[in-house]
């Protein structure tokens, strides 16, 4: 077994869904059905047309949704320079917060500003950027999200490409000995959960393979589970 693997076989796999392909004008009604399947956290991606060419929702549509569940929710900031919107993302709810590090002039502090907060700090990386540009955050952060696809739209196709990156980083957080997850989105599904999870990331983010599974959202969320555990143990083995 790798150290990568090794590393992520001692951190639960956990299924966060996107809202992103949900249809926002019954958001509380797909947060509740996510609640039900049995996901581990719900993800809000929060565009702003600028870091990427898409606009999505705020702090008051989280908000507003906030109370009609208890799992956990994150949200992944596809915003530019996003200090302002920090602590209005915490204030509606979100106990990780993910900022990119290519959307930051200082990385740092936005993220000992989350951490002020109370909430998790996680920092996200696109396609393009190496492993490396995290290396310096590795102790500030709960999390790193290694974008699969370019941010800014879903249903894209997965980057098989970047499964190198997952298991450099997963390495390197081994190495240090750092309680780090590490989490994947991006066209990620029952074709593509196997490469994600064998090559270290133990973090799952999953939106139109959800919502579009015939069986409902109970099975898909089941069944990445156990494609995601199997892929681990295949590894393990």
């Amino acid at each position: 077994m790798t150290d990568a693997a090794s590393s992520a076989a001692r951190r639960p796999i956990e299924i966060v869904p996107s809202v992103l392909p949900a249809d926002f004008s019954r958001l509380g009604e797909a947060c509740l059905a996510l609640e039900k399947a049995g996901v581990d956290r719900i993800q809000f991606d929060v565009m702003d047309g600028r870091f990427v060419p898409n606009l999505t929702f705020g702090a008051d549509v989280i908000a507003s949704v906030r109370e009609h569940v208890s799992v956990p929710f994150e949200a992944h900031l596809m915003v530019h320079e996003p200090t302002w919107l920090v602590p209005h993302m915490v204030e509606a709810g979100c106990q990780t917060v993910i900022v990119h590090a290519e959307a930051c002039t200082h990385l740092h502090r936005v993220l000992g500003q989350v951490l002020e907060t109370g909430a998790r700090a996680a920092v996200a990386l696109n396609p393009a950027s190496p492993p490396q540009l995290a290396e310096y955050v590795l102790d500030l952060v709960s999390m790193v999200l290694v974008m699969t696809v370019n941010p800014g739209f879903g249903g894209q196709r997965y980057l098989a490409s970047m499964e190198p990156k997952l298991r450099s980083l997963r390495r390197t957080i081994l190495e240090r000995g750092l309680d780090v997850d590490l989490e994947v989105d991006g066209g990620i599904g029952p074709d593509t959960v196997t490469g994600a999870t064998a090559a270290g990331a133990n973090v799952l983010v999953a939106g139109s393979a959800l919502f579009r599974d015939e069986q409902g959202l109970e099975h898909a969320v089941s069944e990445l589970r156990s494609l995601a555990e199997a892929a681990r143990s295949g590894v393990q083995a």
